[in-house]
Protein backbone atom coordinates (compact mmCIF):
# COMPACT_ATOMS: atom_id res chain seq x y z
CA UNK A 1 0.00 0.00 0.00
CA UNK A 2 1.43 3.36 -1.00
CA UNK A 3 1.41 6.24 1.48
CA UNK A 4 0.35 9.85 0.88
CA UNK A 5 1.22 12.67 3.27
CA UNK A 6 -1.53 15.26 2.85
CA UNK A 7 -1.37 18.69 4.47
CA UNK A 8 -4.71 20.40 5.03
CA UNK A 9 -6.42 17.02 5.03
CA UNK A 10 -9.15 18.17 7.43
CA UNK A 11 -10.13 21.08 5.22
CA UNK A 12 -12.97 21.22 2.71
CA UNK A 13 -10.94 20.03 -0.27
CA UNK A 14 -8.44 17.97 1.72
CA UNK A 15 -11.09 15.84 3.41
CA UNK A 16 -12.75 14.96 0.10
CA UNK A 17 -9.34 14.17 -1.39
CA UNK A 18 -8.58 11.94 1.60
CA UNK A 19 -11.78 9.99 0.91
CA UNK A 20 -10.78 9.54 -2.74
CA UNK A 21 -7.26 8.39 -1.88
CA UNK A 22 -8.58 5.86 0.62
CA UNK A 23 -11.10 4.57 -1.93
CA UNK A 24 -8.21 4.10 -4.38
CA UNK A 25 -6.28 1.99 -1.86
CA UNK A 26 -3.77 4.48 -0.45
CA UNK A 27 -2.79 5.04 3.17
CA UNK A 28 -3.10 8.71 4.16
CA UNK A 29 -1.21 10.68 6.81
CA UNK A 30 -3.13 13.90 7.42
CA UNK A 31 -1.21 16.98 8.57
CA UNK A 32 -3.50 19.73 9.87
CA UNK A 33 -3.38 22.35 12.62
CA UNK A 34 -7.13 23.09 12.34
CA UNK A 35 -6.88 26.85 11.91
CA UNK A 36 -9.38 26.49 9.07
CA UNK A 37 -9.86 22.72 8.84
CA UNK A 38 -12.66 21.04 10.82
CA UNK A 39 -12.60 17.81 12.78
CA UNK A 40 -16.13 17.10 11.59
CA UNK A 41 -14.78 16.77 8.05
CA UNK A 42 -12.77 13.67 8.96
CA UNK A 43 -14.77 12.31 11.91
CA UNK A 44 -16.16 9.53 9.69
CA UNK A 45 -12.59 8.23 9.29
CA UNK A 46 -12.05 7.49 12.99
CA UNK A 47 -10.94 3.91 13.44
CA UNK A 48 -9.81 3.55 9.82
CA UNK A 49 -6.38 1.86 9.99
CA UNK A 50 -5.33 3.47 6.71
CA UNK A 51 -5.56 7.02 8.14
CA UNK A 52 -3.41 8.80 10.67
CA UNK A 53 -3.66 12.39 11.86
CA UNK A 54 -0.72 14.53 12.90
CA UNK A 55 -2.04 17.72 14.46
CA UNK A 56 0.70 20.20 13.60
CA UNK A 57 1.60 23.16 11.43
CA UNK A 58 2.87 22.21 7.96
CA UNK A 59 5.80 24.57 8.59
CA UNK A 60 7.11 22.32 11.37
CA UNK A 61 9.41 19.34 10.72
CA UNK A 62 7.60 16.08 9.95
CA UNK A 63 8.51 13.12 12.15
CA UNK A 64 7.65 10.30 9.79
CA UNK A 65 10.21 7.51 9.61
CA UNK A 66 8.40 5.17 7.23
CA UNK A 67 8.59 5.35 3.43
CA UNK A 68 6.35 7.95 1.77
CA UNK A 69 5.33 7.85 -1.88
CA UNK A 70 3.51 11.17 -2.31
CA UNK A 71 3.54 14.52 -0.49
CA UNK A 72 0.49 16.66 -1.28
CA UNK A 73 0.47 20.25 0.00
CA UNK A 74 -3.06 21.63 0.29
CA UNK A 75 -2.67 23.47 3.61
CA UNK A 76 -3.47 27.19 3.53
CA UNK A 77 -6.21 29.57 4.56
CA UNK A 78 -8.02 30.18 1.29
CA UNK A 79 -11.07 32.44 1.66
CA UNK A 80 -11.11 36.24 1.33
CA UNK A 81 -11.86 36.91 5.04
CA UNK A 82 -8.92 34.64 5.91
CA UNK A 83 -6.59 36.92 3.96
CA UNK A 84 -7.42 39.82 6.29
CA UNK A 85 -7.78 37.70 9.44
CA UNK A 86 -4.60 35.62 9.16
CA UNK A 87 -2.28 37.15 6.55
CA UNK A 88 0.88 35.60 7.95
CA UNK A 89 -0.62 32.12 8.04
CA UNK A 90 -1.29 32.50 4.29
CA UNK A 91 2.25 33.70 3.66
CA UNK A 92 3.84 30.97 5.78
CA UNK A 93 1.79 28.23 4.13
CA UNK A 94 3.08 29.26 0.72
CA UNK A 95 6.68 29.86 1.76
CA UNK A 96 8.00 28.10 4.89
CA UNK A 97 5.59 25.17 4.64
CA UNK A 98 6.27 24.65 0.95
CA UNK A 99 10.04 24.66 1.57
CA UNK A 100 9.63 22.26 4.47
CA UNK A 101 7.52 19.83 2.48
CA UNK A 102 9.68 20.01 -0.63
CA UNK A 103 12.71 19.13 1.46
CA UNK A 104 10.80 16.29 3.09
CA UNK A 105 9.65 14.95 -0.30
CA UNK A 106 13.21 15.13 -1.64
CA UNK A 107 14.56 13.22 1.37
CA UNK A 108 11.84 10.59 0.99
CA UNK A 109 12.25 10.41 -2.82
CA UNK A 110 8.51 11.07 -3.00
CA UNK A 111 6.44 12.83 -5.65
CA UNK A 112 5.47 16.36 -4.55
CA UNK A 113 2.04 17.77 -5.39
CA UNK A 114 1.31 21.48 -4.95
CA UNK A 115 -2.21 22.86 -4.74
CA UNK A 116 -1.90 26.26 -6.37
CA UNK A 117 -4.76 28.54 -7.32
CA UNK A 118 -6.42 30.57 -10.03
CA UNK A 119 -5.67 33.55 -7.78
CA UNK A 120 -2.14 33.59 -9.19
CA UNK A 121 -3.70 35.05 -12.35
CA UNK A 122 -4.91 38.10 -10.41
CA UNK A 123 -7.39 40.27 -12.30
CA UNK A 124 -6.87 39.12 -15.90
CA UNK A 125 -7.42 41.50 -18.83
CA UNK A 126 -9.98 40.63 -21.48
CA UNK A 127 -7.17 39.45 -23.75
CA UNK A 128 -6.43 36.63 -21.29
CA UNK A 129 -9.93 35.32 -20.77
CA UNK A 130 -10.50 32.48 -20.16
CA UNK A 131 -7.21 32.00 -18.35
CA UNK A 132 -4.63 29.66 -19.85
CA UNK A 133 -1.67 28.23 -17.96
CA UNK A 134 0.78 30.39 -19.94
CA UNK A 135 -0.76 33.66 -18.64
CA UNK A 136 1.69 35.14 -16.12
CA UNK A 137 -0.90 37.05 -14.15
CA UNK A 138 -1.92 40.59 -13.25
CA UNK A 139 -1.48 40.70 -9.48
CA UNK A 140 -1.30 43.71 -7.16
CA UNK A 141 1.56 42.84 -4.81
CA UNK A 142 0.43 45.50 -2.31
CA UNK A 143 -3.27 44.58 -2.21
CA UNK A 144 -4.95 42.70 0.62
CA UNK A 145 -5.38 39.60 -1.51
CA UNK A 146 -1.64 39.53 -2.19
CA UNK A 147 -0.82 37.55 0.96
CA UNK A 148 -2.53 34.59 -0.67
CA UNK A 149 -1.85 35.34 -4.35
CA UNK A 150 1.86 35.97 -3.92
CA UNK A 151 2.33 33.09 -1.47
CA UNK A 152 0.96 30.70 -4.07
CA UNK A 153 3.01 32.27 -6.86
CA UNK A 154 6.13 31.86 -4.72
CA UNK A 155 5.14 28.26 -3.91
CA UNK A 156 4.97 27.48 -7.63
CA UNK A 157 8.39 29.08 -8.18
CA UNK A 158 10.16 27.20 -5.40
CA UNK A 159 8.49 23.94 -6.42
CA UNK A 160 9.77 24.34 -9.97
CA UNK A 161 13.23 25.23 -8.60
CA UNK A 162 13.37 21.93 -6.67
CA UNK A 163 12.39 20.11 -9.84
CA UNK A 164 15.03 21.82 -11.97
CA UNK A 165 17.84 21.82 -9.38
CA UNK A 166 17.31 18.46 -7.68
CA UNK A 167 15.19 16.52 -10.15
CA UNK A 168 12.28 16.31 -7.71
CA UNK A 169 9.19 14.76 -9.27
CA UNK A 170 6.46 17.43 -9.06
CA UNK A 171 2.85 18.16 -10.00
CA UNK A 172 1.10 21.56 -9.79
CA UNK A 173 -2.65 22.13 -9.97
CA UNK A 174 -4.24 25.56 -10.29
CA UNK A 175 -7.59 25.29 -8.58
CA UNK A 176 -10.51 27.50 -9.63
CA UNK A 177 -13.55 28.28 -7.47
CA UNK A 178 -14.82 25.06 -5.92
CA UNK A 179 -17.89 24.35 -3.81
CA UNK A 180 -19.72 21.45 -2.19
CA UNK A 181 -20.44 19.79 1.17
CA UNK A 182 -18.02 20.40 4.09
CA UNK A 183 -17.43 24.06 3.32
CA UNK A 184 -17.54 26.22 6.44
CA UNK A 185 -20.81 28.14 6.35
CA UNK A 186 -18.95 31.17 7.74
CA UNK A 187 -15.89 31.01 5.49
CA UNK A 188 -16.88 34.18 3.64
CA UNK A 189 -16.85 32.72 0.13
CA UNK A 190 -19.62 33.78 -2.20
CA UNK A 191 -21.36 30.39 -2.39
CA UNK A 192 -21.51 29.90 1.36
CA UNK A 193 -22.39 33.55 1.98
CA UNK A 194 -25.38 33.41 -0.33
CA UNK A 195 -26.64 30.04 0.89
CA UNK A 196 -26.31 30.97 4.57
CA UNK A 197 -28.03 34.31 4.06
CA UNK A 198 -30.83 32.74 2.00
CA UNK A 199 -31.48 29.98 4.55
CA UNK A 200 -31.66 32.60 7.32
CA UNK A 201 -33.92 34.83 5.21
CA UNK A 202 -31.34 37.59 5.38
CA UNK A 203 -30.54 39.92 2.47
CA UNK A 204 -28.01 38.44 0.05
CA UNK A 205 -24.95 40.68 0.00
CA UNK A 206 -23.57 41.35 -3.47
CA UNK A 207 -20.21 43.11 -3.36
CA UNK A 208 -19.69 45.49 -6.25
CA UNK A 209 -22.15 45.49 -9.14
CA UNK A 210 -22.59 41.73 -9.23
CA UNK A 211 -21.47 41.70 -12.85
CA UNK A 212 -18.09 40.18 -12.00
CA UNK A 213 -17.86 36.54 -13.09
CA UNK A 214 -16.73 33.28 -11.52
CA UNK A 215 -16.77 29.63 -12.56
CA UNK A 216 -17.85 27.07 -9.97
CA UNK A 217 -16.50 23.52 -9.91
CA UNK A 218 -18.20 20.87 -7.79
CA UNK A 219 -15.83 19.23 -5.33
CA UNK A 220 -16.11 15.69 -6.72
CA UNK A 221 -15.06 16.95 -10.16
CA UNK A 222 -12.12 18.85 -8.71
CA UNK A 223 -10.91 15.86 -6.70
CA UNK A 224 -11.11 13.67 -9.79
CA UNK A 225 -8.95 16.15 -11.70
CA UNK A 226 -6.44 16.31 -8.85
CA UNK A 227 -6.19 12.54 -8.64
CA UNK A 228 -5.67 12.20 -12.38
CA UNK A 229 -2.95 14.87 -12.30
CA UNK A 230 -1.23 13.18 -9.34
CA UNK A 231 -0.82 9.98 -11.37
CA UNK A 232 0.04 11.72 -14.65
CA UNK A 233 3.48 12.59 -15.99
CA UNK A 234 2.71 16.33 -16.38
CA UNK A 235 5.28 18.51 -14.59
CA UNK A 236 3.91 21.99 -15.36
CA UNK A 237 0.77 23.63 -13.93
CA UNK A 238 -2.67 22.45 -15.00
CA UNK A 239 -5.93 24.37 -14.54
CA UNK A 240 -8.72 22.39 -12.90
CA UNK A 241 -12.10 24.11 -12.79
CA UNK A 242 -15.47 24.35 -14.47
CA UNK A 243 -15.45 26.63 -17.54
CA UNK A 244 -19.16 27.47 -17.19
CA UNK A 245 -19.10 31.15 -16.24
CA UNK A 246 -21.69 32.97 -14.12
CA UNK A 247 -22.01 36.50 -12.82
CA UNK A 248 -22.25 36.89 -9.06
CA UNK A 249 -25.79 38.17 -9.47
CA UNK A 250 -26.72 35.05 -11.47
CA UNK A 251 -25.35 32.87 -8.67
CA UNK A 252 -27.43 34.77 -6.12
CA UNK A 253 -30.56 34.24 -8.19
CA UNK A 254 -29.84 30.48 -8.49
CA UNK A 255 -29.43 30.21 -4.71
CA UNK A 256 -32.70 32.07 -4.08
CA UNK A 257 -34.52 29.80 -6.52
CA UNK A 258 -33.11 26.57 -5.04
CA UNK A 259 -33.67 27.56 -1.40
CA UNK A 260 -37.09 29.07 -2.00
CA UNK A 261 -35.93 32.14 -0.07
CA UNK A 262 -37.59 35.53 -0.56
CA UNK A 263 -34.51 37.40 0.61
CA UNK A 264 -33.73 40.60 -1.31
CA UNK A 265 -30.38 41.37 -2.92
CA UNK A 266 -28.39 44.28 -1.52
CA UNK A 267 -25.15 45.72 -2.86
CA UNK A 268 -22.09 46.86 -0.95
CA UNK A 269 -18.68 48.16 -2.04
CA UNK A 270 -16.07 45.56 -2.96
CA UNK A 271 -14.21 44.15 0.04
CA UNK A 272 -10.92 44.32 -1.88
CA UNK A 273 -9.99 46.91 -4.46
CA UNK A 274 -8.25 44.25 -6.58
CA UNK A 275 -11.16 41.78 -6.65
CA UNK A 276 -10.98 40.02 -10.04
CA UNK A 277 -13.67 41.14 -12.47
CA UNK A 278 -13.67 37.88 -14.38
CA UNK A 279 -12.44 34.40 -13.63
CA UNK A 280 -12.84 31.36 -15.87
CA UNK A 281 -10.45 28.49 -16.63
CA UNK A 282 -9.30 27.31 -19.99
CA UNK A 283 -9.26 23.54 -19.34
CA UNK A 284 -8.05 22.41 -22.75
CA UNK A 285 -4.76 21.21 -21.23
CA UNK A 286 -6.58 19.13 -18.59
CA UNK A 287 -8.80 17.66 -21.29
CA UNK A 288 -5.80 16.82 -23.46
CA UNK A 289 -3.32 15.62 -20.83
CA UNK A 290 -5.63 14.11 -18.20
CA UNK A 291 -8.73 13.21 -20.18
CA UNK A 292 -10.61 15.25 -17.59
CA UNK A 293 -13.63 17.51 -17.78
CA UNK A 294 -16.21 18.46 -15.12
CA UNK A 295 -19.50 16.57 -15.10
CA UNK A 296 -21.57 18.23 -12.32
CA UNK A 297 -23.48 21.39 -13.25
CA UNK A 298 -24.10 24.25 -10.85
CA UNK A 299 -27.79 23.34 -10.64
CA UNK A 300 -26.82 19.75 -9.71
CA UNK A 301 -24.16 20.67 -7.17
CA UNK A 302 -25.82 23.54 -5.32
CA UNK A 303 -28.62 21.43 -3.76
CA UNK A 304 -26.04 19.14 -2.08
CA UNK A 305 -24.21 22.18 -0.76
CA UNK A 306 -27.44 23.77 0.48
CA UNK A 307 -28.39 20.56 2.32
CA UNK A 308 -24.98 20.45 4.03
CA UNK A 309 -25.07 24.10 5.11
CA UNK A 310 -28.66 23.73 6.33
CA UNK A 311 -27.42 20.89 8.57
CA UNK A 312 -24.52 23.04 9.86
CA UNK A 313 -26.98 25.82 10.71
CA UNK A 314 -29.39 23.28 12.29
CA UNK A 315 -32.30 24.68 10.30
Amino acid sequence: MQTVVLTGGAGFLGSHLTDRLLAEGYAVIIIDNFITGRRENISHLEGNPSVRLFEQDACDPLRIDEPVDYVMHLASPASPPDFARMPFACLRAGSYATHNLLEFAWEKEARFFLASTSEIYGDPPATNHPQTEDFWGNVNTLGRRAVYDEAKRYAETVTMAYHREYGLDIRIVRIFNTYGPRMRNDDGRVVTNFITQALRDEPLTVYGTGAQTRSFCYVSDLVDGIFRLLLSSEKEPVNIGNPSEFTIRELAERVLELTGSKSPLITKPLLYEDDPQQRCPDISKAERVLGWAPRVSLDEGLPHTITDIRAQLKL
